[in-house]
């Protein structure tokens, strides 16, 4: 980086440039993603009845969704250099847009099966490619603080998602001869299309063909972001050498843990709230949107606080341990609206902030040509969990009337998930000035 265009950058002032144009839109995206992806929990309160589901049977077509999103992750995101990603992330929000929107026609298990799978399919490489477009804009010391503004689409999803997807359904049931829940799939579907339109003209693929930008802050970040693939912790020059480093595949293992946990609370937690007494679809939402909103707080400070100690492991690990105890509490007092309200306000809270501070290692570690797939591999060997959590908690809870045994088995794998992030000994980046104290 020249001396020159170091004084003609102020830094401070170049990042919070960059946010304002970035993360408005990308969190919005990713808002109504998250929202698509899991608003199948709330549909369920009537759906279910409507459509004839069992409980294993809307497990099952819940993680179904991730099964597709695996297959076709890693092909959509060795794609993302090639094609951009403003046309990535345009296709992938209107084709996902129409399909949930779609979701509307589903009158049985087949139906439901079927659009959960185009869903995921549509969806596929939209989180790590978002990730990985982050990595041409923002230094590794920076890259906490600007993902958790992008992350905070599954809290901000939660708070308001929670309340208008409940509200829609019981303030639209019965309009044209349609059910609550298919309306709900309607109004949240289809502003993706829009947003996808939009995304055509706002995002530009590299800081190079940003109008916005002055050469010299140009000239600025790429000296910058070059500097960082050079102090990279790892160089892989293809998906080849990602997909044989062990710590990736660990770094996928753990990500599979976190996940479990994740969308456990994504897609029971209006279930587990009808169990311990609220009957109420309105208030159910209104309840739901509690822990996203401690969420929110917790993400925020926590992604501040990993920056400014640069390390990440060990703030994740920590997440994912109090993310164990909380859920426990809830799967041995389940009935108890109280009990089951703070427990798992405090276990989502702690969840997502795990979740946050996760997705700055593998976006420092992975570093050259294979940056774009190896994201991709960890995020899909994670998003199986998406798959296995639902799965598994819908079969016992067929199986035996309740959801204890599902959400003991999700406190197991969380812990799992906490000792491998642990023992996975990645070193933690340097911020600026200062190299990393912590091992």
């Amino acid at each position: 980086m020249s001396s020159i265009n170091a004084m003609q950058v102020d830094e401070i002032q170049l990042f919070k440039k960059i946010s304002w144009r970035l993360l408005p839109l990308l969190t919005l995206c990713y808002v109504f993603a998250y929202l698509d992806r899991v608003n199948i929990g709330f549909a369920k309160l009537s759906m279910q009845a409507d459509v004839g589901l069992s409980d294993a049977a809307y497990g099952l077509g819940a993680g179904i969704f991730f099964l597709s999103y695996m297959l076709f992750e890693i092909p959509s995101n060795l794609l993302f250099p090639r094609i951009g990603a403003r046309r990535t992330f345009s296709r992938i929000m209107i084709l996902w847009g129409l399909t949930s929107a779609a979701m509307l026609f589903v009158k049985n298990a087949n139906h439901f099966y079927v659009l959960r799978f185009l869903l995921g399919m549509f969806e596929a490489g939209f989180a790590p490619g978002l990730i990985y477009y982050l990595t041409y804009w923002y230094p590794q010391h920076r890259m906490a603080r600007a993902i958790t503004v992008v992350m905070l689409c599954g809290p901000i999803g939660g708070i308001f998602g929670a309340p208008i997807s409940t509200w829609i359904m019981t303030t639209f049931a019965g309009n044209l001869g349609l059910s609550g829940w298919q309306w709900m799939f309607l109004l949240e579907g289809l502003p993706c299309v829009l947003l996808g339109v939009i995304s055509l003209s706002f995002i530009v693929d590299r800081p190079s063909e940003a109008k916005w930008m002055t050469p010299a802050e140009v000239d600025y970040l790429s000296a910058r972001t070059q500097q960082a693939v050079a102090s990279g912790s790892s160089a892989h020059p293809g998906f080849l050498q990602v997909a044989r480093d062990p710590k990736v595949l660990l770094l996928g293992i753990s990500y599979f843990c976190i996940i479990c946990g994740h969308y456990t609370v994504s897609f029971w937690l209006p279930t587990m709230l009808r169990s311990a007494g609220v009957s109420s679809t309105m208030e159910i939402g209104l309840y739901s949107a509690i822990p996203y909103s401690i969420a929110i707080v917790v993400m925020i400070w926590w992604g501040r606080r990993s920056d400014r100690a640069a390390e990440r492991r060990w703030h994740s690990s920590s997440m994912l341990l109090i993310a164990t105890a909380a859920m426990l509490v809830a799967a041995l007092n389940g009935t108890s609206l109280i009990v089951t309200l703070v427990s798992m306000s405090i276990a989502t809270a702690a969840l997502w902030a795990a979740y946050t501070v996760f997705w700055a290692i593998p976006s420092d570690y992975i570093k050259g040509e294979g940056a774009a797939g190896g994201i991709a591999l960890v995020n899909t060997i994670g998003l199986f969990g998406g798959f296995f959590s639902p799965t598994i908690i819908g079969y016992f809870k067929t199986l035996t009337g309740n959801m204890q045994s599902g959400l003991l088995g999700m406190t197991g794998i969380l812990l799992a998930g906490s000792v491998l992030l642990v023992i996975n000994r990645i070193p933690s980046p340097a911020s600026p000035g200062r190299a990393s104290t912590r091992e």
